[in-house]
């Protein structure tokens, strides 16, 4: 039995082990509060409204997903956004059409105008340049982005994609996937998405029903003059537009990831790893 000067020593043992925990609790709320992206949404110049998810402080680099993805699910959930967020201030959009954004069922209002979106977000928050990576649909976004505002983009960094190529040569050995880019012609046809969140048939079909190749294979790659990087699943079929990137860029860097394909890519940890490390080694400190 203990002795009643034991007593008082074993409570203040408890209580000081009960604050330490409840201190250690209330730190480890605040760094998941912390990692807690902000939302908000933007007016594009022809009136759609663009949602975007903000994380993080620094250098700014911008997301854009793919086809029938959006922000939260491309970026947040894998945790790219996160590993991103540990240095830079990182952009999320959720391409109008997809996720939080405003679905227009106008194909004319896709294309173009999603590379614009992108520019105008910049400038709605002030930036003036950034590093902007796109995965797949998110990649021929990011070519237009390039090819109409290069001023804009400190590096470019595709995943599961890469502008068209535009030698016959090469266009004989890459499988012709009409006017769609990267990912619609795998992607099921939207019905089949009908379960998702922000899922709108007619806006999907009118992203898919925009003429893209013609925008995608008029850019002049030899004019590009910033760092380039191209992360490919082994098993994906853009793995083979990465030799147009390869002859005409004069800083490209290539990784592949062996046995990935095109909807795995993303989630190999080396992907976020060939990421944050291609931004870091060639980040300037500034958007100005």
């Amino acid at each position: 039995m203990a002795s009643t000067k034991e007593c008082p020593m074993r409570a203040a043992t408890i209580f000081g082990r009960l604050v330490v925990a409840l201190a250690i609790t209330a730190a480890m709320a605040t760094v998941a509060m912390a990692q807690e992206p902000t939302h908000a949404v933007m007016t594009a110049s022809d009136g759609v409204q663009i949602h975007y998810a903000e994380l993080g402080s620094g250098t700014p680099v911008i997301l854009i997903h793919g086809y029938t993805a959006n922000a939260e699910g491309k970026w947040f959930k894998p945790g790219i956004a996160q590993a991103l967020a540990e240095r830079h201030r990182v952009i999320a959009i959720d391409a109008r059409g997809h996720g939080q954004s405003e679905k227009p069922h106008d194909s004319m209002k896709y294309g173009p105008q999603m590379a614009d979106d992108v520019v105008e977000l910049m400038d709605h928050l002030g930036i003036q340049r950034a590093h902007v990576h796109g995965y797949s649909m998110g990649g021929s976004i990011l070519t237009q982005v390039l090819a109409r505002h290069p001023e804009r983009v400190m590096t470019a960094i595709y995943g599961g994609s890469g502008p068209r190529e535009v030698d016959p040569a090469w266009q004989a050995r890459v499988p012709d996937d009409a006017e769609a880019p990267d990912d619609l012609p795998r992607a099921p046809r939207s019905e089949n998405w009908s379960g998702y969140p922000g899922f709108d048939r007619a806006a999907l079909d009118a992203v898919r029903a925009y003429p893209w190749a013609p925008d995608d294979r008029a850019i002049d790659l030899t004019a590009v003059d910033i760092p380039v990087l191209a992360i490919v699943g082994g098993y994906d079929q853009p793995n083979a537009r990465t030799h147009r990137m390869a002859r005409e860029l004069a800083d490209f860097q290539l990784v592949v990831l062996p046995g990935e394909t095109h909807g795995s890519a993303h989630f190999n940890p080396r992907y976020t790893e060939a990421l944050v490390e291609f931004v870091r080694e060639h980040d300037t400190g500034s958007s100005e």
